[in-house]
C-alpha cells in the first residue's frame, strides 16, 4: 500500500496520470526496504523540484516519474538528447533513491517535426480561450523574439524553444502530435485538440490533457 500511494503522489504533484513502469530491477534494488510515507513525500517533492528546475525543459518536452521499490523511474519525451541526460543527473543523488531507471524517449531530429511543433504552438497559444495557459500570451514569434522567423524557416525550433510556463505541452514524433498537461475544463481540452488537429502537417493528434481536480477515470464535466 505504501508503494502504491507513493506512485500516486508522484502523479498528483505533476498533475497528470501516471502509468506504472515495469523496468527490470537489479537484485539489490529488489531487496531494498520499502520507503516510508514520509520519505516518499520528501523524495517526490525533491524530484519534482529538480525536474521542473531544468533550464532546458520546455513546452516540446514531457517528463513523468514513478517508483519501482526505491528505484526512481523517469518516463516521457525529450526533444533533445541533452534533456534526457540532464534529467537523470538532476535526480540521481537525491537521498533515499537506490537508483535511476531513465526511460525518457529522445524524439528524432526532424525539420518536419519542428515545423509541426511551430504550427501547433501557434494554433493553440494564439487561441483566445487558451492564452491563459501560456506565460508568453501569444505566438511563437512573440515567445522567441527576434530571429524566430529564421529559426522556423530552418526547422530549428527544437533548439530554440519558447521559455516560460506552458500548461499544454506539445509532443511531436514523426508527424504524430500528442498533447499533455492540465487544463481547467473539458471545453479548453476540446479547443486545444481542435486547434492542434488543424495544424498543417500533423498526421494525427492524441489528446492526453487532464482536467484539474478530476479524479482518475472520472469523466470531466
Amino acid at each position: 500500500m505504501v508503494r502504491r500511494s507513493i506512485i500516486c503522489l508522484a502523479a498528483a504533484f505533476f498533475a497528470f496520470p501516471f502509468s506504472s513502469p515495469t523496468p527490470v530491477l537489479a537484485q539489490n534494488v529488489q531487496q531494498a526496504a520499502p520507503m516510508s510515507q514520509e520519505d516518499g513525500i520528501r523524495i517526490v517533492t525533491e524530484v519534482r523540484k529538480k525536474l521542473l528546475g531544468l533550464n532546458n525543459y520546455a513546452v516540446f518536452d514531457w517528463i513523468t516519474f514513478g517508483f519501482k521499490g526505491r528505484t526512481l523511474v523517469l518516463n516521457g519525451y525529450a526533444s533533445r538528447p541533452v534533456l534526457k541526460d540532464d534529467a537523470g543527473r538532476a535526480v540521481k543523488d537525491i537521498q533515499g533513491i537506490a537508483g535511476v531507471d531513465n526511460e525518457i524517449k529522445v524524439l528524432p531530429l526532424s525539420p518536419n517535426d519542428d515545423r509541426i511543433r511551430a504550427a501547433v504552438y501557434n494554433r493553440i497559444y494564439t487561441q483566445p480561450a487558451l492564452r491563459k495557459y501560456n506565460a508568453n500570451q501569444g505566438s511563437l514569434g512573440r515567445a522567441i523574439g527576434p530571429g524566430a522567423g529564421v529559426a522556423l524557416m530552418a526547422g530549428g525550433i527544437t533548439n530554440n524553444p519558447p521559455i516560460g510556463y506552458h500548461a499544454i505541452h506539445i509532443i511531436v514524433n514523426n508527424g504524430h502530435v500528442t498533447l499533455y498537461g492540465a487544463v481547467l475544463n473539458q471545453s479548453d481540452a476540446a479547443i486545444a485538440f481542435m486547434q492542434a488537429n488543424s495544424a498543417p502537417g500533423a498526421f494525427a493528434v492524441d489528446n492526453e490533457l487532464v482536467i484539474q481536480g478530476a479524479k482518475p477515470g472520472q469523466e470531466p464535466k
